[in-house]
This record gives C-alpha cells, sequence and structure tokens, in this order.
C-alpha cells in the first residue's frame, strides 16, 4: 500500500506513519496539481490511498472510477496539533479501507 499525503497535510505527519510507505505532494514534485490531476497520477504511479483534510473531494471526483481510496482527517484545522490525535483512528482505517472507498476520522 501506497499513501500520498495531500498537499493540505502537513508534510511532519509522514514521520507518525512510519509502519507504511508515505510520500508526500511536495516531495513528488505534485504541489499545486488539481485534485483530478492528481489523482490521475496517484493511480499511474501506483499509490493506492490518499490522506487529506479535504472534506469536499469525495463530492468533487468519481473516486470510485479513481480507484484510489481516501482518509479524510476532520478537525479543527489542518494543523498538526489538531492532527495528530487523528492518528490511532487513521492507522486503523488505513488496514481496512478498500479502492474507491472514503473514510472521515
Amino acid at each position: 500500500m501506497r499513501i500520498l499525503l495531500d498537499e493540505c497535510v502537513p508534510r511532519p505527519l509522514k514521520r507518525e506513519l512510519t509502519d507504511f510507505e508515505v510520500r508526500t505532494v511536495v516531495e513528488i514534485g505534485w504541489a499545486g496539481k488539481k485534485n483530478g490531476e492528481l489523482l490521475k497520477l496517484m493511480m499511474q504511479e501506483s499509490f493506492t490511498i490518499l490522506l487529506t483534510t479535504d472534506q469536499n473531494l469525495r463530492y468533487q471526483q468519481n473516486l470510485q472510477q479513481a480507484g484510489v481510496a481516501v482518509i479524510v482527517m476532520v478537525a479543527p484545522s489542518n494543523r498538526l496539533a489538531n492532527l495528530l490525535p487523528l492518528i490511532p483512528s487513521v492507522c486503523s482505517a488505513l488496514i481496512s479501507i478498500a479502492p474507491g472507498e472514503v473514510i472521515e476520522v
């Protein structure tokens, strides 16, 4: 399983997911890509899960067709301090999520 951290997710969050293969949008040079293009690139590069804070993504893109699973972290802000408490739930979701599925944590 290859996980991509969306641009809206703080990059240091990657350190909390050491049991998984995680890359950030910025480190692979996809910063500024629109969601549709990002999903296509993910499929081409064999990423299976997008970790994001974008709660509207599921309404803007056909995730079933894209074949990518999405975990949406819901917090008061996308600051690292607000997202860290969600990591245990994120790890649980990573184990059970299927392609095309969206899970909010």
